[in-house]
């Protein structure tokens, strides 16, 4: 059993709550952030924080330091997902996504990051997507805050390494979580695209509703957290670890026309 510090973002629901209990299991005491106002968990201790808060999020770790006095482990969970065609999206929402999902987790790991470089070493997990190798078609900015998730993550390995800090992505692909409900959608423009918004984010939300379920997605998390020499990227979902592999053989131009033929018609 684990006696390590954990930190999870996002940790009152979906994949984040599902981590969180997997880690209290293996012996872990845990922390979540996330702005609602109480956790819900009682053997996770809640820390309101909204990530897009360099203060809060500050606040937040110095709270777990005064407690615990270090932190081996931090999840990077809290995200969102917008739907829309590119050219109706204002682009406040694509500055939005990209703080959350993306500047979220930068905002984390320039507080935690000191902290494991004095202890002498810690691991970070963040969460991609397998949008990130495979975009999806008005679901664009999703796509890229989480390709610029697994890039930056795989350069922060390189970059931590010699202070003992693995730094770990974790692709999940469809999960049936409250993601789906709490996606903010737009079907501006779906006229002038005759019909495709709307489909298409009907096809997404079927893929999510019948997807993993959070409790599998976590249990893989909170491996990944806790596992020896994990690897430095991991697809949740056989068919989605396959589809990515198939990515490294296929030409950009049968790939990008199968994933429209799915999303895009």
């Amino acid at each position: 059993m684990s006696n390590k510090v954990a930190v999870v973002t996002g940790g009152t629901s979906g994949i984040g709550l599902a981590t969180a209990k997997e880690l209290v299991k293996n012996g872990c005491r845990v922390y979540e952030f996330s702005r609602r106002d109480e956790g819900a968990c009682p053997d996770v201790v809640h820390i309101k924080a909204d990530v897009t808060r360099e203060d809060e999020v500050q606040a937040g770790v110095d709270e777990v330091m005064r407690r615990e006095g270090r932190i081996d482990i931090l999840v990077n969970n809290a995200g969102f997902g917008i739907s829309g065609a590119i050219e109706f999206t204002p682009a406040s929402e694509a500055k939005r996504q990209l703080d959350v999902n993306f500047f979220g987790m930068v905002n984390m790991d320039l507080a935690v990051l000191p902290v494991m470089r004095r202890q002498g070493g810690g691991r970070i997990v963040c969460m991609s997507s397998v949008a990130a190798p495979i975009p999806i078609p008005f679901q664009a900015y999703y796509s890229a805050s989480k390709a610029a998730v697994r890039a930056y993550t795989l350069a922060l390995a390189n970059e931590v390494r010699p202070f003992g800090i693995e730094c770990v992505v974790i692709m999940p692909g469809d999960i049936h979580t409250g993601f789906t409900a709490a996606r903010v959608k737009s079907c501006e423009g779906d006229d002038v695209y005759g019909g495709r918004i709307s489909r298409s984010v009907a096809v997404m939300e079927h893929d999510e509703t019948t997807g993993i379920s959070p409790e599998a997605a976590g249990a893989f998390v909170a491996n990944r957290a806790l596992q020896k020499n994990p690897p430095p990227v991991s697809v949740i979902g056989g068919k989605y670890a396959l589809a990515v592999f198939l990515t490294r053989f296929l030409s950009n131009r049968f790939l990008n026309k199968a994933v429209g033929d799915i999303y895009a018609k």
